[in-house]
């Protein structure tokens, strides 16, 4: 039996093990959980695309190389391996490869958005739920939806709780050279930074924005105003610059648009281990949620005014703004360590270690 995990984007782990050590940039949870098991790594890169690489991939929604990769990781899998995929992107042509060529290892993969018309249809039209042990989500929601559209046991679906590193983004001082209130916020993902421009335009604030996602496409998905306002700038910030900028910033607001899942969690959970208020776009999920446990503030969809007075009523209220900032710290601490995640993650594939094929051949029947 060996371990696997497979990642949706080429990310140097050692590079991140070794920046975490020299306390540049966050630890990367699958780092950890790759020398906790001594997994091997599979990520996109040198592997051929052939044409029906390419077919599939835009069939499936997914990259051309990732079918490359799946298709170079499926002969070195037994069936008592055990894989995790960090995305339904490799997860899916994984699992349809290994059907293909009569493999059933064990395997766990993550799911972003199991609503999503796609996702569905993939799951249902090619029965990928008989090559997939464990789908991990992020919020209770989800896994009832998986569960419910899959006729799933319950010991199939397991609710990850979003994690962040408390080592790195931790409370710090502030900038000697800061002359203002500052508003800050990160990620391109779902933005609306059109209204948080349109609510802080003419405060006496500045507003940095870091300009950088790791799963928004482009930086034109961020949502940026046609005009960026004289007190609002947006740039890429390395990890160490952002956990310096919330460190500096008065309040954290994370503006995003309408959806159903839960972009913008981790520069919440960010802001949140540097002890920061946040002021949160109540989308349906999660987001809500983190407002009716007050430790965010919440604000309607794309209302500027709502916005603005959430900013101005934390400014002129430093006992409130700190007192909320505490909540979402402690909260943070106590649910949502990348410790805490690790060890759930190990939980998952040790569970399945025990898995008998005779078990996994039932469900492959069914």
């Amino acid at each position: 039996m060996r371990h696997h995990i497979v990642l949706s984007k080429p990310f140097d782990l050692e590079q991140f093990s070794e920046g975490a050590r020299q306390g540049i940039n966050p630890r990367h949870v699958l780092a950890d959980l790759s020398q906790k098991l001594d997994a091997t790594i599979h990520k996109t890169g040198n592997h051929p695309i052939t044409f029906l690489d390419r077919v599939f991939a835009k069939f499936f929604g997914t990259l051309p190389e990732q079918w490359a990769m799946a298709r170079s990781i499926v002969p070195q899998l037994s069936n008592e391996d055990i894989v995790f995929c960090n995305g339904t992107d490799v997860g899916f042509p994984l699992a349809m490869l290994c059907k293909v060529a009569g493999k059933r290892p064990k395997l766990a993969t993550h799911v972003m958005v199991p609503e999503n018309r796609r996702v569905r249809l993939l799951l249902k039209l090619f029965a990928l739920d008989t090559h997939i042990d464990a789908f991990q989500v992020y919020n209770q929601s989800q896994g009832d939806f998986l569960q419910s559209f899959l006729n799933l046991s319950s010991d199939r679906v397991s609710v990850f709780a979003l994690h962040t590193d408390t080592d790195f983004f931790s409370p710090g001082a502030t900038s000697p050279s800061k002359s203002r209130p500052i508003i800050a916020s990160a990620g391109l993902e779902q933005r609306d930074y059109v209204t948080l421009a349109e609510a802080t335009h003419d405060l006496d604030v500045d507003v940095k924005i870091c300009a950088a996602s790791c799963a928004a496409k482009a930086a034109g998905s961020g949502g940026f105003p046609k005009v960026i306002p004289a007190n609002m700038e947006a740039r890429y910030y390395d990890f160490a610059e952002l956990r310096q900028l919330y460190r500096d910033a008065d309040i954290v607001v994370v503006p995003v648009v309408n959806h159903t899942y839960s972009a913008g969690s981790t520069v919440v959970l960010e802001a949140m281990a540097c002890c920061k208020p946040v002021i949160l776009t109540s989308t349906p999920g999660r987001n809500t949620a983190l407002r009716d446990e007050g430790v965010v503030r919440g604000v309607p969809v794309g209302d500027a005014a709502s916005l603005r007075a959430a900013i101005v009523s934390l400014l002129n209220n430093p006992q409130e703004a700190a007192a909320l900032a505490q909540r979402g710290h402690e909260k943070v601490l106590r649910e949502h360590t990348t410790e805490r995640h690790l060890q759930s993650l190990i939980s998952l594939l040790t569970a399945m270690e025990t898995e008998s094929s005779g078990d996994r051949a039932v469900t492959a029947e069914a």
